[in-house]
């Protein structure tokens, strides 16, 4: 053979072991997820969450931290219930309080939260769990230096930020119900062994992740920037983001199958670049709420009896 076929064969076999190792990989996870499901005891569940963590380990780039039984919290006094992984762009947000196992984070600083199960899902359960994340709003009162000046609020394309939603299971068949509730749904199945992986068809292009993951709760700025003259090239990109699916990022083997983490891989980074930078901090909103919960503790305490 030439030496350009022989390169050409070196650059295939590279990408068939690529292929393969996805594909070991998911199995692997699997087993591990299943052998994990039959033992007993109350340390299970932090060993089912570890696995999926590692999942994402092998996907998420190094800017991001994966924080396990963590509580995301808003300056408006909104907290969470117990998030089992979140993964947090720790560039600009301090953590509110960092002690041991027990973790506070600004929803500011959340680029997606991932709740772990087994076979067993209460629709109520995750119900309410979701309600406890979509709840939190990020504020609009930060300052910090840029490329261009210094910002004293948000950047006109990235409003208000909301984490993407994952939920991740051992049921091999998930209600409409509770798909809608999140953003991706991977489910564990034993026979075979593999990961499905289920992404919410609510957001047709990624102008609509762009706008959910941006411009949460805000239609009117995004209308606004989509407005401005001045930033003719962003619409024009912004356009060209309504040609584009997120089901685009898929890969098939020759059975027709999704390669399914390969896929994910692809498409989860994707959306997490639709939100690059992460909000910029709002100090100011923090201390606010922190001082008038001061002012109310002293006034309890004069008020007490002694």
């Amino acid at each position: 053979t030439s030496p350009s076929e022989q390169d050409l064969n070196r650059k295939t076999r590279a990408l068939k072991s690529i292929l393969k190792n996805y594909q070991q990989a998911e199995e692997s996870i699997v087993k591990q997820l299943y052998m994990e499901h039959t033992l007993h005891g109350g340390t299970v569940g932090s060993m089912r969450e570890d696995v999926w963590k590692g999942l994402f380990e092998m996907i998420l780039p190094k800017k991001f931290v994966i924080e396990q039984s963590v509580f995301i919290i808003d300056s408006q006094e909104g907290i969470s219930h117990e998030v089992d992984l979140a993964i947090v762009d720790e560039t600009y947000t301090p953590y509110i309080f960092h002690y041991g196992r027990l973790k506070f984070i600004p929803i500011e600083a959340v680029a997606a939260v991932v709740e772990c199960k087994s076979q067993s899902l209460s629709e109520d359960g995750l119900k309410t769990w979701c309600e406890s994340i979509v709840s939190l709003k990020t504020a609009d009162e930060s300052i910090a230096r840029t490329a261009s000046g210094v910002a004293t609020a948000a950047v006109p394309t990235q409003k208000s930020t909301r984490p993407i939603r994952v939920l991740c299971a051992l049921a091999p068949t998930i209600s409409t119900e509770i798909q809608k509730m999140f953003d991706f749904v991977l489910t564990a199945d034993d026979n075979p062994s593999r990961i499905d992986v289920w992404e919410n068809e609510t957001y047709g292009n990624l102008f609509s992740w762009y706008e959910t993951l941006n411009f949460y709760g805000q239609a009117e700025a995004l209308q606004a920037l989509q407005q401005e003259e001045k930033r003719g090239e962003l619409r024009v990109a912004l356009r060209e983001l309504k040609e584009i699916s997120i089901q685009s990022y898929k890969i098939y083997g020759q059975d027709h199958k999704n390669i399914s983490l390969l896929s994910f891989n692809f498409q989860f980074n994707q959306l997490l670049m639709l939100i690059n930078n992460p909000m910029l901090f709002p100090h100011r909103a923090y201390v606010k709420m922190f001082q008038d919960h001061v002012q109310e503790l002293s006034l309890i305490h004069i008020s007490e009896p002694t």
